[in-house]
């Protein structure tokens, strides 16, 4: 064991070495990652430096540094070399953006395989996959809505994380609607009738339904976020881990911002005191 030991530190102290060693760390446990928008303000900040636990939802196919460039063939299919769990409701998730796999995001997950979505400004409704009684079990009566038969949970995450917010400022569903006609939404307009109309639309809201194996990710700055309402949902070949830790933090004006760094965002996100 001691000579074992003595060969991995004098490896370890090679150029050779340290490579592979950083490389394995970067392909196999964690990446840095750093948060370049406000979608999920207040929960992580421009400026906030974090590392990515790439284990979290079994092993991705590695890809080289700032290249990009996948190191082994994709055999499975699904964009990992070891499955594992699935992203799970409310989990802020790191992947790769649909349009562009080079680029990284990151934002919350809000509903899994077979959810249905509906949006309305500033009202986020979600009918979960295992049904009504699911629904009635887990959530309190003031936030279910009945809608085409079925119990829908309106902002189901906004108790739960404190950064979740909307901006009163912003009509995004007017902003949708200029998507929609220039066909870059990637949900559907719909008439609800439960749902209060919009005065000078023919729809009252925008519906969608989760595909097999994939996610719905929205930003936690919910008016201000470039996300699955637009692109669609991310498959699981795209999911990259979920943040650790932010190991350094500055504002736009470069001062450091000493009460986040260190800070695990597994427990932050829960902290009335971050938001």
């Amino acid at each position: 064991m001691k000579k074992f030991l003595n060969r991995f530190y004098t490896f370890s102290n090679s150029w050779t070495g340290t490579i592979v060693i950083v490389l394995f760390v970067i392909f196999f446990v964690a990446q840095a990652f750093v948060i370049p928008s406000g979608s999920m303000i207040k929960t992580l900040l421009i400026g906030d430096h974090l590392f990515v636990k790439k284990f979290s939802y079994g092993v991705a196919t590695p890809h080289l540094p700032w290249l990009e460039i996948p190191v082994f063939p994709d055999l499975k299919g699904n964009g990992h070399i070891i499955e594992g769990d699935r992203p799970q409701r409310g989990d802020i998730v790191v992947f790769r953006y649909p349009k562009d796999e080079k680029v990284h995001y990151v934002k919350r997950c809000v509903a899994t395989e077979n959810d249905e979505i509906l949006f309305q400004e500033k009202n986020l409704y979600i009918h979960f996959s295992e049904g009504d009684a699911y629904i009635k079990e887990n959530f309190p009566p003031e936030k279910i809505k009945t809608i085409a038969g079925k119990l829908w949970v309106n902002n189901p995450y906004i108790e739960k994380f404190h950064g979740i917010h909307y901006d009163d400022a912003i009509n995004l569903f007017q902003q949708m609607t200029l998507h929609l006609s220039a066909n870059q939404l990637a949900m559907k307009p719909a008439q609800v009738q439960e749902l209060p109309s919009i005065s000078g639309y023919g729809f009252n809201a925008f519906y969608t339904k989760v595909e097999k194996d994939s996610y719905f990710m929205m930003g936690d700055n919910r008016d201000h976020s470039n996300d699955s309402r637009f692109w669609g949902s991310v498959p699981y070949k795209l999911i990259v881990g979920k943040p650790w830790f932010i190991y350094f933090s500055w504002d736009d004006e470069y001062k450091i911002r000493w009460n986040r760094i260190g800070r695990f965002i597994e427990t932050m996100q829960y902290d009335e005191s971050f938001f």
